[in-house]
């Protein structure tokens, strides 16, 4: 049946948010309303003419409750064929009505058993038994019979009924399908909670919806799909498209890294610069454009098809920075409307994103990964530093601070082993001027990759103002940058490079064994370190 009318409901909640309002509105259509204990007493209290279902079965509730809706009359009334001449002749014979709209959301278990004084009796009596029983018979029966398990739906039901007379097919197909989720996380989460305490055996279970057929995975010939979580952070799944062709897993990929590391800056207008997710560019500014700019010199030959996302609502002065720059993707919280036509006018394929402001009150607390056969859970990376404590001869600078903190909360998001190199551009702001990312070992990160990009940078810079080129390649920027590492030097051999380089400020987490003789060789070259005590492995 396409279009099925209401005539009777039955309401059994535990959430009683715009309940009595729902019911008002269902009576004032010629529905007739059954409801159980609670709800009951509520919808009398607020002039809502109920029947209750002790009345309607000629059956009491009894055990305190814990059996009430678990009869035929109710059963069958929601699971009947109703173009079954048989289960019709048994229905009358027996009493039964039909029911044609059940609401029913459950005894709070997640919520109770989150209480920190929350005993294992508790937990048990909050296990509801009827409510699941039928939702899983209403969504069985959707045919016919139309289910509702969030209140947030009342509006879909009432609208429906003033245009259809009551709930289309398609509606309450969908309300089935929310419904077997509802149930089936209400079970998940009392598999949880007795497993830990009966069995002390952590249970992991999550529920991912919406899933998005990608082109393909992160190569061609894998096959990818994109599913979206609970959490309302800003993201990629909450995200907003607005122009530009679909997203690929890799623009996903990278897009997410690239967000996540806007995050970490609030004061300033910040602009990150992503490639294959590392932040090959990041910078803050006066205004967003100046940002950007900065981020990009970073390292423009990377940023060439590469992933941008900014902290401020993107204008047209900042997207004119990217005249003549191919990007793949732009993330941020907003588009002014001049942004939004210069950077369609720019591209057809460009991905715009917009976010919601940054970084978003909400953050979930966790991260997963895959490996074979088995999946790793850990708590997210939301500790910046534990302490900024001085162990060298030489003080880190106050004035030096802020540029530390930039360089230590960008390290942060560079794949290990991490060196990076960052340098105070204009009075206040900052910028990556070179990384190390993704090494095995960190004198390679520094040696090989941070340094001569640093080099190839200032080159570029120099000879655009038409300045002298040092001999030898002795820039003095290296003497005020900070160099930043995500983990400890196990040997003092990465400071022989950063002193060799000119480098005279170094930020690492501490924690070697031989941190006394990294320390000695700080003080040896006169460099300033500072422990964070926090590491910052990447992978």
């Amino acid at each position: 049946m396409d279009v099925v009318p209401i005539k009777r409901a039955l309401i059994s909640v535990s959430d009683k948010t715009g309940i009595v309002e729902f019911s008002k509105e269902l009576v004032s259509r010629g529905v007739e309303i059954l409801s159980t204990g609670g709800t009951s007493k509520t919808l009398n209290e607020n002039g809502v003419p109920v029947k209750s279902v002790d009345s309607y079965t000629g059956h009491p509730e009894i055990m305190d409750g814990r059996v009430k809706t678990l009869h035929p009359k109710v059963h069958g009334g929601i699971l009947a064929v109703r173009e079954n001449p048989e289960h019709m002749k048994q229905m009358a014979e027996n009493g039964i009505e039909p029911i044609d709209l059940v609401v029913v959301n459950l005894y709070p278990f997640q919520k109770t058993v989150f209480r920190k004084d929350v005993t294992i009796e508790d937990a048990i009596e909050n296990i509801d038994i009827g409510g699941p029983t039928m939702v899983r018979s209403s969504a069985k029966n959707h045919a016919y019979v139309s289910i509702v398990v969030d209140p947030a739906d009342y509006s879909l039901v009432l609208s429906e009924m003033s245009r259809h007379g009551g709930l289309t097919f398609e509606s309450r197909k969908m309300l089935a399908v929310k419904a077997f989720r509802h149930t089936a996380d209400y079970d998940a989460n009392i598999d949880k909670y007795l497993s830990g305490v009966y069995l002390d055996e952590q249970i992991l279970r999550m529920s991912y919806v919406k899933g998005k057929s990608l082109r393909y995975g992160e190569n061609p010939h894998q096959k990818a799909v994109f599913f979206k979580g609970k959490s309302n952070e800003p993201s990629l799944a909450n995200a907003r498209q607005l122009h530009g062709k679909e997203l690929s897993f890799n623009n996903i990929v990278d897009g997410d890294a690239a967000l996540e590391v806007i995050k970490e800056f609030s004061d300033f207008a910040s602009a990150a610069v992503i490639k294959h997710t590392n932040p090959c560019g990041l910078a803050t500014g006066k205004s967003l454009d100046q940002a950007l700019e900065a981020a990009w010199s970073g390292d423009p030959v990377s940023a060439f098809g590469s992933i941008i996302a900014v902290n401020r609502i993107m204008d047209r002065s900042a997207a004119q920075v990217l005249e003549g720059r191919f990007v793949e993707m732009i993330i941020a919280p907003d588009f002014t409307p001049e942004a939004l036509q210069f950077l369609q006018e720019k591209s057809m394929a460009i991905r715009l994103l917009a976010v919601g402001d940054l970084p978003g009150s909400e953050k979930e607390s966790f991260t997963m990964k895959h490996v074979t056969g088995g999946l790793l859970w850990q708590d997210r990376d939301t500790t910046v530093s534990e302490k900024w404590e001085n162990v060298t001869g030489e003080h880190f600078p106050e004035r030096k601070e802020m540029l530390g903190h930039f360089a230590w909360s960008v390290c942060k998001h560079v794949k290990s082993n991490a060196i990076v190199l960052a340098h105070e551009y204009a009075q206040g702001f900052y910028r990556v001027l070179g990384m190390g990312a993704g090494q095995p070992n960190r004198v390679d990160a520094l040696r090989k990759l941070a340094v001569p990009k640093a080099i190839e940078n200032l080159i570029r810079e120099y000879q655009g103002a038409g300045r002298e080129i040092p001999e030898e390649m002795e820039f003095p920027e290296f003497k005020e940058m900070v160099m930043a590492s995500d983990a400890f030097f196990p040997f003092p051999d990465a400071i022989e490079e950063a002193s060799e380089a000119g480098i005279r400020y170094i930020v690492q987490p501490g924690g070697s064994k031989r941190d006394s003789e990294v320390i000695e060789t700080c003080n040896r070259y006169g460099i300033a370190m500072v422990f964070t005590g926090t590491r910052h492995f990447c992978h």
